[in-house]
């Protein structure tokens, strides 16, 4: 045989190969969001938390998966026991060392997953790995480690509540990347835990967390994590950061993205998309029993019922606030809760229970926290600490008033 020959059998097998094997997967580029990582403040919150094993461990079960089925269940015990773990440490079930993180602190969580996403993303693998296969990898990861494969209620005691709470991650990270979100450190002490109603029940809380990001609530992830849930429970509430030295009761939600960046520094001005547009309302409301909730003694900090939109009135074509709600027919701009992705988990998660037709049946809608600020001399981001008492105070306060008010919400009227 010539060695012309041989060079095109070589070649023709090679293509065979491919053909049959696929090509060999590419790495893909670390996100906006994951390339924050490289900063001092996320690694020395991952250091003093102990979660910066998270990623390099995950990352080490990777490489040694040699097929798809064995990297997804990689994923889906790396992400489990990031959720558990974070939750155990915030409720007190993990030990905190001297010189670490205070075990509130929702931050390890966010900064570790993301961690654990840049692994993913960057994983050579030696089985073929699509770009389908490897976004179902990562959104196997987003779920385990939010805690949205993990609402699990008992059987009931008798007279028991089952709330479903949801928190959000970190945002606005460009402008201060130590921040913190009250949501979610209020999620993460919550899960699977019972508070006392104001009326001497029990009620089992189960929580989510979700990201800031425009496309995964284009993409449908607040419905896939509550539309099974939201017909077994007896109330829910979304959770947010809000306004300084307040919460809010958001009375009305708005259909309308205002375009502000999220953690990938993505902006979306339009409709909220959802499923079904031609039956989509500019205007859902909130069913938690707001009056009880302001005139409850929660905490600290004062509650509102927020009544405030913005929006274009029937036959106009600017927008104007409305102190006492949207009027009829008019066009959503803003709801009480803003036009960002708050607003826009309040609008989807009441309108979900709307089309379930729970509207009259179940209380649910959105409540903002006050801003979780840092101490009076630790307010510079690029020379203050990652944490200082007041901080600490504050996010207590803010959770324990949460967690009142979850009592209030789960009461009977």
């Amino acid at each position: 045989m010539t060695l012309a020959r041989v060079r095109l059998g070589a070649a023709i097998l090679t293509l065979c190969s491919s053909l049959t094997l696929g090509a060999a997967p590419a790495a893909q580029p670390a996100t906006v969001e994951e390339q924050r990582l490289d900063r001092t403040a996320p690694q020395e919150i991952l250091r003093r938390s102990g979660f910066d094993d998270a990623a390099p461990d995950f990352a080490r079960a990777l490489r040694e998966a040699d097929s798809y089925a064995e990297a997804r269940s990689v994923v889906v015990r790396h992400g489990a026991r990031l959720w558990e773990r974070a939750v155990d440490r915030v409720q007190g079930r993990a030990p905190v060392a001297d010189g670490e993180l205070s075990r509130g602190d929702d931050r390890p969580l966010y900064w570790a997953r993301l961690g654990m996403t840049r692994e993913l993303r960057a994983l050579e693998a030696e089985f073929e790995l699509s770009p389908a296969r490897r976004a179902e990898l990562l959104a196997a990861l987003e779920r385990t480690s939010r805690g949205q494969d993990d609402i699990r209620y008992p059987a009931r005691a008798k007279g028991e509540k089952r709330v479903l709470l949801t928190g959000f991650d970190p945002f606005t990270l460009d402008r201060d990347v130590r921040i913190s979100n009250p949501s979610g450190a209020a999620a993460l002490a919550l899960d699977g835990t019972y508070v006392r109603t104001t009326d001497g029940r029990r009620a089992r809380v189960e929580v989510v967390v979700f990201p800031v990001r425009w496309q995964d609530f284009a993409d449908g992830a607040v419905e896939r994590a509550l539309r099974p849930h939201l017909p077994r429970v007896d109330a829910f509430t979304t959770v947010s950061q809000g306004r300084v030295g307040r919460f809010d009761v958001e009375r009305f939600n708005g259909a309308w993205r205002g375009g502000f960046p999220d953690n990938l520094n993505v902006s979306r001005t339009e409709t909220v998309p959802v499923t079904d547009p031609d039956t989509q309302p500019q205007w859902t409301r909130t069913t938690l029993p707001y009056e009880r909730i302001v005139a409850a003694d929660t905490g600290p900090f004062p509650v509102y019922d927020n009544t405030e939109v913005t929006e274009i009135p029937a036959g106009a074509s600017e927008p104007v606030e409305r102190p006492d709600g949207p009027t009829e027919g008019s066009t959503a701009r803003a709801g009480g809760g803003g036009d960002y992705l708050s607003n826009e988990i309040a609008y989807r998660a009441t309108l979900l229970r709307d089309r379930l037709g729970l509207r009259d049946k179940l209380p649910g809608g959105h409540v903002h926290t006050p801003v979780l600020q840092f101490g009076a001399g630790n307010t510079d981001p690029a020379n203050g600490t990652v944490t200082d008492p007041e901080f600490v105070r504050n996010r207590l306060a803010i959770v324990a008033q949460v967690r009142a008010i979850v009592g209030v919400v789960a009461s009977e009227g």
